[in-house]
């Protein structure tokens, strides 16, 4: 078993508030570039994600926020203002579509 290296306090700030780059962790997207722009208006009325969520009063910056939502409430708010039936669809379809910037 292999020993890893300490994460460093910068690092570990980082991880903790999710502010990682693709280059340091690219199975870690954010919210904003995985919802972008262009997706938030192909599959919505929204040109943001923020704007989205705000449409329904949720309060959420992070997957993890994001997956403390009661899932019945935001899958009918998904349904409601995009094309997509739930909130997995959604997800999954952004990831499907999603092609990093190098």
């Amino acid at each position: 078993m292999r020993k890893q290296k300490p994460m460093s306090m910068e690092d570990l700030l980082k991880d903790l508030q999710g502010q990682k780059n693709m280059q340091e962790d690219p199975n870690n997207i954010s919210l904003d570039k995985l919802f972008n722009g262009s997706f938030m208006r192909k599959h919505s009325s929204f040109d943001s994600f923020a704007e989205f969520l705000e449409k329904g009063n949720f309060q959420a910056s992070t997957q993890a926020e994001i997956n403390n939502i009661h899932e019945e409430l935001f899958d009918r708010h998904v349904a409601r203002e995009t094309k997509f039936n739930s909130w997995k669809s959604m997800l999954d379809t952004a990831n499907s579509e999603y092609k990093p910037v190098n």
